[in-house]
C-alpha cells in the first residue's frame, strides 16, 4: 500500500473506484407547503431531537441542504438524501432537491425512536 500524500500535496491518481458524488441544486419549497407546527433549521431543537431520531449525518445533511438553498449555491448529493426524502424532509426531482422552510415536528415513529429522558424533554418543549 502506498502511504498517503504529505498535507498539501496533490495526489496523483485516485482509486478506480472513486466516482465523485453528483451535484443537486437545493431549493425551498414555498412557505405554504411548510408545517406550522414545526421548528425553524436554526432552531437547537432540531440538532437536539431530530439527530437522535434519524442520526447526526442526515441531520448535518439536512442543514447543509437548507444552507445552500437560503444562498442558492450548489452542492454535492448528501449521503443520506435517501434517509431524508423517505422521512418527508426533502424531496429530489433529477438534480433538484427541494427542502422545506421549517422542519415538521417529530411523529409518533421518531418519537419512539428517543430515549424516555429525551421523549418528556420534546414534549415538554411542544408544550409550551
Amino acid at each position: 500500500m502506498d502511504a498517503a500524500p504529505a498535507p498539501g500535496v496533490a495526489a496523483d491518481h485516485l482509486r478506480p473506484t472513486v466516482i465523485p458524488r453528483r451535484w443537486v441544486t437545493p431549493l425551498l419549497l414555498p412557505a405554504t407547503d411548510d408545517p406550522s407546527d414545526g421548528h425553524d433549521p436554526d432552531d437547537p431543537a432540531v440538532r437536539r431531537f431530530w439527530t437522535a431520531a434519524i442520526g447526526p449525518g442526515a441531520v448535518t445533511d439536512l442543514l447543509r441542504l437548507v444552507a445552500a438553498a437560503r444562498t442558492g449555491r450548489r452542492v454535492r448529493e448528501p449521503l443520506h438524501l435517501s434517509s431524508l426524502a423517505s422521512e418527508g424532509l426533502c424531496i429530489r426531482s433529477g438534480p433538484v432537491v427541494a427542502v422545506r422552510r421549517r422542519i415538521p415536528s417529530l411523529g409518533r415513529h421518531h418519537l419512539a425512536r428517543l430515549s424516555p429522558a429525551l421523549r418528556a424533554e420534546y414534549r415538554r418543549l411542544l408544550d409550551t
